[in-house]
């Protein structure tokens, strides 16, 4: 049985990396604070940030990777 790759990364940024959902999820309110200048911001601000961004790496990793191998599979 072949496996979805994307299965995994899509249901953790879905859940963890949008929590919590209302008012807005922490992840992009940390980049915007970040981008911001980021006053204020102490070290669990930055690993609130790391364990919300985490699901986001993880599924560009794997986009990434899905890329590159079809790019490989059309030049041979």
């Amino acid at each position: 049985m072949k496996q979805n790759k994307l299965l995994l990364p899509i249901l953790a940024v879905l859940t963890l990396g949008l929590a919590p959902f209302f008012p807005e999820p922490h992840f992009f309110g940390k980049i915007r604070w970040i981008m911001g200048g980021g006053e204020g911001m102490q070290v669990g601000d930055y690993f609130d940030l790391l364990m919300h961004g985490a699901p986001w790496v993880f599924l560009a990793y794997r986009l990434i990777e899905m890329l590159v191998k079809s790019l490989k599979k059309q030049s041979s």
